[in-house]
């Protein structure tokens, strides 16, 4: 999706402090978080280009559609299509990018802020290159594909066939999860937890209610690209706390795999015992 990739271009461009704190739970280190970062963005390059040359349904391909065919979890969403929807969608997705600096209200996050936002860039950049890799791979056309009401360009265009997974979800899950993540582990005795918590699933909950009203996704887009958004908004600081330094998680890009001729691009984790 363009609006992560921008986005983290752009906090990319700022200048950011590598050191820590004492008041800090975390440790970042200039050569492995920079590789961590330029390889994310990479990745998410990868990604658009593989969006980008999605092939647009055919007409007789649209004609053997049938919402039958589509699971009962996900047939209440078939044929839907709201463009209020999809517009006010956008408002939590991008407040979300901004939730990150409610942490500046803490002195040891204010502290701290320039190794929190190399960690907030490391989150979004993994999970864009997640979403962008899986939509650019995998062809499944959105709800509204089978509204029969709307016009059989906007049907068959090739960005109506990357349903899955639900982007606007995972980019809102990633960055509410961090930011409550983060503000736990700084303050893990603070009564407010809880409700932190609480405001970092109502508002991705709120964008894949409203992405699927406007007939983007069907609920099984959503719940995955809740569940990978989340993940990284957790992982990404917790892999990054001091005393964890043995769990790494990392994209990656292996070019000709064993002599096979075979590429392979996503996400690597080890742990060293």
């Amino acid at each position: 999706m363009r609006q992560i990739f921008l986005i983290s271009l752009c906090l990319l461009s700022l200048q950011f402090s590598w050191s820590q704190e004492n008041s800090s739970p975390y440790k970042t280190d200039f050569w492995k978080d920079g590789a961590w970062i330029a390889g994310g963005v990479g990745l998410n390059v990868l990604g658009f280009s593989l969006v980008q040359n999605k092939d647009e349904l055919t007409t007789a391909e649209l004609m053997a559609l049938n919402r039958n065919d589509i699971s009962k979890i996900n047939r209440g969403a078939v044929g839907n299509y709201s463009k209020s929807a999809d517009e006010a969608s956008y408002i939590p997705f991008y407040a979300s990018f901004a939730s990150p600096a409610l942490l500046l209200l803490g002195d040891a996050e204010r502290e701290n802020f320039g190794q929190i936002s190399v960690m907030f860039v490391e989150t979004m950049a993994t999970t864009g290159a997640f979403f962008t890799i899986t939509a650019g791979l995998v062809d499944k056309s959105r709800p509204l594909v089978y509204n029969e009401n709307l016009p059989e360009e906007q049907r068959t265009e090739a960005s109506a066939q990357r349903s899955f997974f639900a982007g606007h979800t995972a980019a809102t899950a990633a960055a509410t999860f961090f930011t409550a993540k983060v503000f736990q582990d700084f303050n893990p005795d603070s009564k407010a937890v809880p409700f932190v918590w609480a405001g970092a699933i109502a508002v991705p909950a709120t964008v894949g209610y409203l992405r699927t009203k406007a007939g983007k996704h069907f609920l099984t887009d959503n719940v995955v690209g809740f569940g990978v958004g989340a993940l990284c908004g957790i992982l990404v600081p917790e892999i990054h706390k001091i005393g964890n330094q043995d769990l790494a998680f990392y994209p990656s890009i292996e070019n000709n795999i064993g002599g096979t001729g075979v590429d392979a691009a996503g996400v690597g984790m080890n742990f060293r015992f």
